[in-house]
């Protein structure tokens, strides 16, 4: 799901990175407390072809929770209808991502599986509310579920009473059927924009109680501006009204433009943490491969020809 909606969960997942314990939590029936350690890995993986060009694979999600046990998760952001290749996909970034990090111990792998799941923002007939994995081994067969999460499951009342905050900007999925209401009536478009206006008062609350911080408030705020310009594009009444309510507390200094001037600033002071983990696995498993060029690699990671010798030791 390469756009604008894929995006904003990646950015709020890695902006916003104490928001996922909550959810986790809600999925997996997990009791973490939100002061846990929480280490994102790479999105990219590459899958051996046995022989072919390897390929590679984007996830949306790929991060570890240090509680009393260190657990794996993997969760995928999904708006289209379910299919068979969904699944298979799911299932290859689970096997890569248990391989990037298996261990040989005298002659026994031992590969971990992350905890999986699936965010569906549209829900069809068709959407289920688990997938299943059934793994034929000549060991025997492991059978486990992959929960489902669908956001129009969630009332306002559920989201910031389970403090679910990260699916505010995917809220308005659960209006989007009625859109051609909205947009052609004054009276219930002003529904929808109330309780827009009551999300913007929650987050208030929530920044005066401490339990957000200003930074990423601003951050699900901007996004849910983003998902509504995409999402109700067609819209005119609608994204006007609802997306201008979303857009008036970004007037003065946008969430993107802090971020920006920190991250410019670690750079400055050499302390560049998307170089330093997120790329920095990438290249050395590129390096390791020993399939592409020092400027192959810079090229496909974004890093300077100067930076990958550097990583790579020349």
């Amino acid at each position: 799901m390469g756009n604008i909606y894929d995006g904003a969960f990646r950015t709020i997942l890695n902006d916003c990175r104490k928001l996922v314990i909550p959810l986790i939590n809600e999925i997996f029936g997990e009791k973490y407390t939100g002061e846990e350690e929480i280490q994102f890995f790479p999105n990219e993986h590459f899958l051996d072809r046995q022989g072919k060009e390897d390929r590679e694979r984007i996830t949306d999600t790929n991060f570890s929770i240090k509680g009393k046990y260190i657990k794996k998760y993997h969760i995928e952001c999904e708006s289209s209808l379910p299919d068979r290749k969904m699944t298979i996909r799911l299932f290859e970034y689970d096997a890569q991502i248990a391989l990037d990090e298996g261990e040989v111990t005298e002659e026994t792998l031992t590969v971990t599986f992350p905890n999986t799941a699936v965010l569906y923002l549209r829900t069809y007939k068709k959407t289920p509310d688990k997938m299943k994995y059934a793994i034929v081994t000549p060991g025997g067969t492991v059978r486990y579920d992959i929960p489902i999460v669908k956001i129009q499951k969630y009332s306002l009342d559920d989201i910031f009473d389970k403090r679910l905050l990260m699916l505010i900007p995917f809220y308005i999925f659960s209006h989007e059927k009625k859109f051609p209401e909205y947009n052609n009536s004054k009276q219930k478009l002003a529904v929808i924009e109330a309780e827009y206006k009551d999300i913007l008062e929650r987050l208030d609350e929530l920044e005066r109680q401490e339990v957000i911080g200003a930074f990423d408030k601003r951050i699900i705020i901007e996004l849910s501006g983003d998902v509504i310009k995409k999402i109700a594009q067609k819209y005119e009444n609608v994204q006007k009204g609802v997306g201008d309510i979303m857009r008036g507390p970004m007037i003065q200094t946008s969430a993107r433009a802090i971020l920006n001037q920190g991250i410019q600033q670690g750079i400055k002071q050499g302390i560049d943490q998307g170089i330093s983990e997120a790329k920095r696995e990438t290249v050395l498993k590129m390096l390791k491969r020993g399939k592409y060029t020092v400027e192959e690699i810079a090229e496909d990671t974004g890093l300077s020809v100067a930076e990958v010798e550097q990583l790579a030791g020349v």
